[in-house]
Formats: C-alpha cells, sequence, structure tokens
C-alpha cells in the first residue's frame, strides 16, 4: 500500500519536475547542433496518473525494455521518461521511509526505463548515479557518473557528486597509497567545479582543505583568499588559513591574521585558531586566554575545552587544567583518553592512587588498550616501586616481539622498550638496560637512533667509556651514511682524549646538508674540552643557520650553558631568558637556569619556582630532584635538601655532584661524619667521570671540604681518648 502523502508527491513531480527535465535536454528557443531552434515539446501530458500507465518493464539487455518502441537520443521519449522519474524517485523516499533494499533496486529499474525512453537526458544520468552512491554501489556510482562527464565535460552537478563520491571514499580509506589516489581525484573534480563555478565559495574552501591535506601549501592559500575575496569575513577560510600558516611554521603570520579581526568580531573558531597558534609559539598564557574565549562562546565546543585543558598543562597548571578536564569527562563519559589526560595530571600532582583509579575507569572503556597498563607502570616508577613497573613493562614489551607491525605499534613498542630501559639503567643494571635498548635497533632508522644514543648514554652513566665508543662505533658500521651516528661518535672521541680525532670526524660532516647541526656538535666538543673562544665561534655558524623560532630557542639556551660554563652569569642570565620567553615551559631550560642561579646565591625564590616546574614536568629526573635539593639547601630548608637530596643519590649513584650537595647538608646538620663520607664518595665519583662532566672547582672544593672534614674528625676522635 502506498501512503496517500507520496501519492500526491508522484503527482506533484510529474507535474514540477517534468519541465526541468526537458530543459536538461534543450532550452526553449537556443540553437540546436542542427542549427534550429528547439521548441517546447508540446505532446507532453502534463501530469500523468500512475494507474494509467502500462506495468513496469524491466529493460532488456539491449537497454529497451521489451515491446516498447525504442527511442534514441534524437528521439527520446520524455512522457515516459517522466512517469520513470517519478516513480524512481517515489521508491527513493520510501527508501528514506522504510530503510529497505528492495525500494532502492526498484527505484534503479525505473531510472534504467527513464533512460530507455531518454537516453542523452543527463539530469537522469546523475540522479542514477547519486541513487548509486547513496544505496553504497559506489563503483556504479562512480561510472554512471564519469560517464555523465564524459558526454557532457561542462555538468557541474556531475562533477559537484564524482568529487562528493572521492570525499567519502577518502574518509573510508585506510591504505596510504589508495588513500592518496582519493586525495587527486578529488583535488581535479573540485579544481574543475570551481573552474565551471567560479562564484561557488563553498567549492573553494573545499579544494584548498584538500590541498592543505596533500600538503600543497601554496594552492591551498590561494583557494582560501580566493574564498575572502568573496566572503572577507567567513571565519572558516580565516582560521583555515590561520592553521595553513601555522603548518609552514610561520606562526606570526598566523598570529596576526587573527590578531587583526577586532576582539568582538571572533568568533569561537578563530578564537580556537588563535589559541593553536599561541600553542606553537609556546606562549601557553596567550593559549589560555585564547581557548577561555572560545570555550565561552561555545560552551558545547569540547575540542576547545579539551585544547584549554592542554595548554593549562603546559603552562604547569596542572590543578586547572585537571578542572577542565574532568568537565570534558562528565560531558563525554565515554572519552577514554580524556581519563588518560587526568590521570597524568594525577600522577604529576602526587595523587598516585587516585590516578591509578581512573586508570581503571579508562580500562572498562578500551580493555585492549595499552596505554592504561603503560601509565600504571609510571605510577608504579613514580611510587619507588620499580621492580613491578618493569614487570608491566616487560609484558608490553614481549606483546610485540617477533611481531610483523604497523608504524604506530613500532611507535608503541619503542616507547615501552624505552621506558623499561631507563628503569634498568636507574637501578644501575647497566646490561640489562643495553640488552633492552639494543630492541630498538630493529624497529626502523629513527628507532635506531635513539637505541643507539640510549645504550651510549648507559654505558657512560656506568663509567664504562671503553664500552661506550666501541658502541659508537658499531653504530656508524651498522648506520653507514647517518650524520647524527657519526657526531655522536665525534663526541665520544673527543670526551675520551681523542680530541683533534673527534673535530676532525664532526667537521667531515660540514656541506652535507645541515650544517647547523654539525656546528652545534663541534660547540658542545669544543664546550666540554673548555676551549670557549672555539666553541663560540661555532655556535655563531650554527646560529647564522637557525631560522625558525625552536631553532632560535634552542640557540638561546646553549648561549646560556656556554657563557654559565665561563662563569659569565649576567649574560648566561640574559639568554636563558629569552629561551624561556619563547619557550616557558621547557623543563631543560628551567631547571639549568634555576640551578644557575642557586649556584649564585640570587633571586632563590625565582629559583625555586623554575626548578619546581622542572621537577612537576619529570618527578622521577635524578638532575632536577638534585638541583631541587640544592636550591633548599641554598635557602636553608635543610629538611626539604635532605629528602630531595637522598631521592636524586638513589637515581644518580655516580655523579659527584649530588653527592657533594648532599654532604654540605649533612655538615649544616651537624653529621660531620655522614657528610665525610658522602664528599668522599663524591670524590671517588668525580675521578671516574670524563674531563668534561665536572667543573675543575667544584671538585678542588669538594677535596678541601672533605680534608677538612678529616681534620676535624680526626681531632674529635683524639680529644675523646682517654689520657694516659
Amino acid at each position: 500500500m502506498i501512503p496517500t502523502q507520496l501519492r500526491t508527491s508522484l503527482l506533484c513531480l510529474a507535474l514540477a519536475l517534468g519541465p526541468m527535465l526537458a530543459a536538461q535536454q534543450a532550452t526553449p528557443g537556443t540553437p540546436a547542433p542542427g542549427g534550429q531552434t528547439t521548441q517546447p515539446d508540446q505532446s507532453a501530458p502534463k501530469s500523468i496518473p500512475p494507474d494509467t500507465k502500462a506495468p513496469r518493464v524491466a529493460p532488456q539487455p539491449g537497454g529497451q525494455p521489451s515491446g516498447t518502441t525504442p527511442a534514441s537520443a534524437s528521439n527520446p521519449n520524455r512522457a515516459d521518461a517522466y512517469y520513470h522519474f517519478a516513480l524512481a524517485h517515489l521508491d527513493e523516499e520510501m527508501v528514506a521511509i522504510y530503510q529497505r533494499p528492495e525500494f532502492a533496486n526498484k527505484a534503479i529499474e525505473e531510472y534504467k526505463l527513464a533512460l530507455a525512453d531518454d537516453p542523452s537526458s543527463g539530469y537522469l544520468n546523475a540522479g542514477l548515479a547519486e541513487l548509486y552512491f547513496h544505496t553504497n554501489r559506489i563503483h556504479d556510482a562512480v561510472t554512471e557518473a564519469q560517464q555523465v562527464i564524459a558526454r557532457d565535460p561542462d555538468n557541474v552537478d556531475a562533477h559537484k557528486l564524482l568529487g562528493g563520491i572521492y570525499l567519502q571514499l577518502l574518509g573510508d580509506t585506510q591504505s596510504g597509497a589508495q588513500s592518496q589516489t582519493m586525495l587527486k581525484d578529488a583535488i581535479g573534480q573540485y579544481q574543475e567545479i570551481v573552474r565551471l563555478a567560479p562564484k561557488d565559495w563553498e567549492a573553494h574552501l573545499l579544494l584548498g582543505r584538500l590541498h592543505m591535506l596533500n600538503k600543497e601549501f601554496a594552492p591551498a592559500e590561494q583557494e582560501f583568499k580566493e574564498v575572502l575575496k568573496q566572503r572577507p569575513t567567513n571565519e572558516d577560510a580565516i582560521s583555515y588559513l590561520t592553521y595553513l600558516y601555522n603548518e609552514e611554521g610561520d606562526n606570526t603570520r598566523a598570529a596576526k591574521l587573527v590578531e587583526g579581526i577586532p576582539e568582538a568580531q571572533r568568533t569561537a573558531k578563530l578564537q580556537s585558531a588563535l589559541g593553536f597558534t599561541y600553542q606553537q609559539q609556546h606562549q601557553y598564557k596567550k593559549a589560555v586566554a585564547a581557548y577561555q574565549k572560545a570555550v565561552a562562546a561555545d560552551p558545547e565546543n569540547l575540542d576547545a575545552q579539551r585544547a584549554l585543558a592542554q595548554n593549562l598543562y603546559s603552562d604547569s597548571q596542572y590543578q586547572a587544567a585537571l578542572t577542565e578536564e574532568k568537565k570534558v569527562a562528565e560531558a563525554d563519559p565515554q572519552d577514554a583518553q580524556t581519563l588518560l589526560r587526568m590521570a597524568e595530571i594525577e600522577r604529576r600532582l602526587g595523587e598516585y592512587d587516585t590516578a591509578y583509579q581512573t586508570l581503571k575507569k579508562a580500562e572498562v572503556l578500551v580493555p585492549d588498550s595499552q596505554e592504561v597498563p603503560y601509565n600504571e607502570a609510571v605510577i608504579l616508577d613514580a611510587q619507588g616501586r620499580p621492580d613491578d613497573a618493569a614487570r608491566l613493562l616487560e609484558s608490553l614489551v614481549q606483546k610485540t616481539d617477533g611481531r610483523t607491525l604497523t608504524a604506530g605499534e613500532k611507535n608503541n613498542r619503542a616507547i615501552f622498550i624505552e621506558r623499561l630501559g631507563n628503569i634498568y639503567k636507574a637501578q644501575n643494571k647497566t646490561q640489562q638496560a643495553v640488552d633492552t635498548y639494543r630492541k630498538l635497533l630493529d624497529l626502523g632508522k629513527e628507532q635506531a637512533e635513539r637505541g643507539w644514543g640510549d645504550i651510549i648514554d648507559a654505558y657512560r652513566d656506568a663509567r664504562m667509556f671503553p664500552q661506550a665508543t666501541a658502541a659508537a662505533e658499531e653504530s656508524v658500521k651498522s648506520m653507514p651514511d647517518d650524520k647524527g651516528m657519526k657526531l655522536t661518535l665525534a663526541s665520544q672521541l673527543a670526551d675520551t682524549g681523542k680530541l683533534d680525532e673527534g673535530v676532525k670526524l664532526a667537521e667531515s660532516m660540514l656541506g652535507k646538508g645541515e650544517d647547523r647541526e654539525v656546528y652545534i656538535a663541534l660547540s658542545q666538543i669544543y664546550s666540554r674540552a673548555r676551549n670557549f673562544t672555539q666553541a663560540k665561534e661555532v655556535l655563531d655558524k650554527a646560529d647564522a643557520l637557525s631560522t625558525k623560532p625552536d631553532e632560535k630557542d634552542y640557540l638561546n639556551f646553549l648561549y646560556g650553558a656556554l657563557y654559565e660554563r665561563q662563569k659569565k652569569y649576567d649574560v648566561a642570565e640574559g639568554y636563558f631568558r629569552k629561551a624561556l620567553a619563547s619557550a616557558p615551559g621547557n623543563a631543560m631550560i628551567l631547571n639549568y637556569f634555576g640551578y644557575m642561579l642557586a649556584e649564585r646565591g640570587t633571586h632563590l625564590e625565582e629559583a625555586l619556582n623554575l626548578i619546581k616546574q622542572a621537577v612537576d614536568q619529570d618527578p622521577q629526573n635524578g638532575a632536577y630532584l638534585d638541583s631541587l635539593g640544592y636550591i633548599y639547601y641554598r635557602l636553608g630548608r635543610y629538611d626539604l635538601a635532605e629528602q630531595y637530596l637522598r631521592r636524586a643519590v638513589e637515581k644518580l649513584s655516580n655523579d659527584g655532584s649530588v653527592h657533594s650537595h648532599l654532604g654540605d647538608v649533612f655538615a649544616k646538620t651537624g653529621r660531620l661524619d655522614m657528610a665525610a663520607a658522602q664528599w668522599k664518595r663524591a670524590v671517588e665519583e668525580y675521578a671516574k667521570a670524563l674531563p668534561g662532566d665536572n667543573d675543575p672547582s667544584e671538585i678542588a672544593e669538594t677535596q678541601k671540604q672533605l680534608d677538612d672534614a678529616r681534620v676535624k674528625l680526626a681531632k674529635q676522635q683524639s680529644a675523646l681518648k682517654p689520657q694516659q
């Protein structure tokens, strides 16, 4: 039974769409191919009641329904074509209402009958192609649309349909090569669309997005600017152009684009684009402000809320970040990633039990996720349970042993391996650490570089310098074309007394691309050899080749470290402050600068704040814990100083400076015998270290403290002996 409203719809379609279909073939009063003027088809009835038409007859193999007079392009039977088209449309409505495939099949049959009556109708061909598309007969849809375009290359609707099909296929495709093919096909169709309809700003916008996806930034920019010519305040074009400039590394231009729009006219989307730009510039406070405005303008935008939380986290505003993440979790209880981020923040805040419970909530949502057990291992390590953490990580690594892995799986495996190796290294299980790091070598070039670097560092930390050099040489043999490995070997040679050989090897890399990297390595070699003049000369050359903001930030840090080693603290401070202005959350800069201020005895409260931020980011980092303990010592807060320095000694037992600092605390709290033991250990570790690892004046000062302590202890023991 056909619903009454659909019967009415059928009659209306026959009346309304009949003239439209005819217009697709020839517009009244326009020249026809033979040079004559076409006239409207006077024989076409104005309406065709369904019950007056013969039963449906399916097309035969030759393309015509049996028992009918064949129609041709020059002699179409448009009256019958209108009728079958109306029935096809009715069946399409039935599909939409009842979701039953037989109606789709009937609609396709009617379209074919209509085309048999009017074979050259582009309108009917396009309608059939669209029906194929919506009923998931993608191959047929593509074929039909391509046939329309072959007959009528300027049929913009057919190009839009085919472009839309390619877009859907692009979203559904997993294979890299196939996805790239779909992307190029979609670009081709939308290029035709904007050629045929240059005022279609939406097509220009979509074409720009496709070019951007294909990393074709110049044509993408051109399309977005074309949109802005037609729609000067279009927020989509402005926001996409902002993201494009960010992708190109031109963050300043991206920021100016949005900042040029009056504050009152910035939509939530534009505020988000501005926030993202500030985030790329590491200006997290500005990013937070922009995302807060985006959320205020569009409270339902969870993406903006997530970005706000992320930037609060990057700005070390952990409690505020946690508050925002909780809002997201409440709005979207099925978002496991938000729960994982909450657990990470709770761990940073030292709320280990709460973090563990949050992870368990995430595990319910993603029971097969590897992130949950990995984060559990990180919590266990932070709680001082490295053996339990290692067991969890070992199980994660074993699950992928001997398997063929995707790129994502390789990356996850590398993270698990490196974390496990780091735990072994912190426990002074050097060989276990090295054996673990070696598993990185089979995961591709990038992971192999990390693996060799970790192996060399493990040997160096254990003062096993011949083994470190042998590993560096092995890495060069296994990766002979890798510049990074050769520079690592050059540094190792220079550190172990073969300065000229190391410099020569590093200089042999010049002129082979990326000279900036070589100059930085040479600067570090000269700095560790205390040849500061030569170190600055090559660092200046690296600076001249640094063009990107993050490259300049790193150079500012290196200049600061170079001047700090020369005890030119005022100059060093200027460079560190420049580096922090651009990268306020960089833990390495925070720690180094804070420690320098602590050594100078100036700006101690500021130093404490800087180092605390570094520790918050990496609570298990022995160097950061040592800095925090040392600043508490300089502030006279000896209980906290001892607490953090004891933890640092556990993690960096081979570091003479850490033992020296703990000795200082013991001396200040009247435990001279314990102080002497720590200073003695410090002197022993200094002797095992490489010449560039420690400041000679620091070594001399610790030796003097030890000698003085021994004298005092000897006098105390003598005074306690009974008189003869």
